[in-house]
């Protein structure tokens, strides 16, 4: 079977590979013993680190391409500075650059406007149906982050009104809260993570 050829082009250098050193280090921080990333997670992540979203949307680029592109064709890279993901505001992008690629927290961020970001991100695992147990709400926060600090983000689940808490600590529930529109792409790129491919 022919190899198929993919041409990867990045703009700026500099921001490519600071782009993919992150992703490799989200995948060694989330992995408990660290090792080389498989072939096929290597090339995602190269894709990623050249602005597009994956392999398969550089793959659907270069399907959509005429048969001789312009060697001036524009093609999306991650800019050197800004939003890296097109349809995210600034804060967002930060946000974003938190989780590693299945969705999970890998640090908690310093500036506070990132933090609450975050924090969305964490409420999307909750169901609002049910009543959680302080071990079952810290159970489903270790699912989805990497660093080891649960209770920070259980309280900050409670303060930020995302959480309520009764029963002396002893009962969670999700609240019904309403995301910024600012905050729905990054909620929906988290839920993608989230979902294991197919």
């Amino acid at each position: 079977m022919p190899r198929e050829l993919i041409a990867l082009h990045a703009q700026d250098l500099s921001a490519f590979t600071k782009a993919l050193r992150q992703e490799l280090s989200q995948h060694l921080s989330a992995s408990p013993s660290p090792e080389a990333p498989s072939h096929l997670s290597l090339m995602n992540m190269l894709a990623r680190a050249a602005g597009h979203r994956n392999l398969q949307a550089l793959r659907a680029l270069k399907a959509d391409a005429p048969a001789k592109p312009s060697k001036l064709t524009p093609v999306h890279a991650a800019p050197a500075r800004g939003p890296r993901h097109p349809d995210l505001s600034e804060a967002a992008d930060r946000a974003l650059r938190q989780f590693d690629a299945q969705g999970r927290l890998a640090r908690w961020p310093s500036k506070r406007q990132v933090q609450r970001h975050v924090l969305w991100g964490l409420w999307l695992h909750f169901d609002s149906r049910r009543i959680y147990t302080e071990p079952e709400v810290n159970e489903v926060i270790n699912k989805q982050h990497c660093f080891g600090d649960h209770c920070t983000l259980r309280r900050e689940l409670v303060e930020m009104r995302l959480l309520e808490r009764w029963d002396g600590g002893r009962q969670y529930r999700k609240l019904a809260a309403r995301p910024d529109e600012e905050l729905l792409p990054l909620l929906r790129e988290l839920r993608q993570r989230a979902t294991p491919n197919e």
